[in-house]
């Protein structure tokens, strides 16, 4: 069976537990691995699944978890709120507490605000939430983009289909947290 490859970004292989590493690119197909389900995949740069979100309920449900290749929760993401009071917190699966480890809310026109917990507001701001956009970027506080999705191109310089991207993170951006956003942005469009 063929396997689904990003075009080459990473000097460094992954590890298992550290999500800080060089820029890599991930593809993210938007469709669920589990028949009849809401998710996506990510594809590492080996080709193989490295993260996985599956919703077994409606297209963004209340709750998604965001899953490693073996299946071991790392991220809950819960729909908190109504209306334009909406948001997502994201909770690290590891931390008892479930306190949120970041937020992301909409915001203006076609974008989204990310706040840490703990943080002094906004710390990144999504650009382009708007359902037509598969293009978009994850901005800092200082404006720089910390990461970039766009549709995927082959070597050949065919675009694939909408719900076929490939997320760029820049090395010094925790993966996981891009990551995280990624799916949160996909909710907010109710493309999962």
């Amino acid at each position: 069976m063929a396997k689904i490859q990003p075009l080459p970004a990473a000097p460094s292989p992954p590890s298992s537990g550290d999500h800080r590493r060089g820029q890599q690119a991930y593809t993210v197909w938007m469709k669920s691995l589990v028949f009849n389900g809401n998710g996506c995949a990510v594809y590492g740069l080996d080709g193989a699944v490295a993260f996985r979100v599956d919703n077994y309920g409606c297209r963004g449900g209340r709750e998604v978890l965001f899953m490693d290749r073996a299946g071991n929760a790392l991220l809950r993401i819960r729909r908190k709120g109504f209306g334009m009071f909406k948001r997502w917190e994201v909770c690290r699966c590891e931390d008892e507490e479930a306190t949120p480890w970041f937020t992301v809310r909409r915001a203006g026109k076609g974008g989204a605000v990310v706040a840490m917990h703990g943080g002094a507001g906004t710390c990144y701001r999504i650009d382009g939430c708007s359902a037509s956009k598969t293009e978009y970027r994850v901005r800092g506080v200082d404006g720089a983009a910390v990461a970039e999705v766009a549709r995927k191109q082959t070597a050949a310089g065919v675009v694939l289909g909408e719900d076929v991207l490939t997320l760029t993170v820049a090395p010094e951006m925790d993966h996981l947290l891009a990551l995280g956003m990624v799916v949160v942005r996909g909710l907010i469009n109710r493309s999962l």
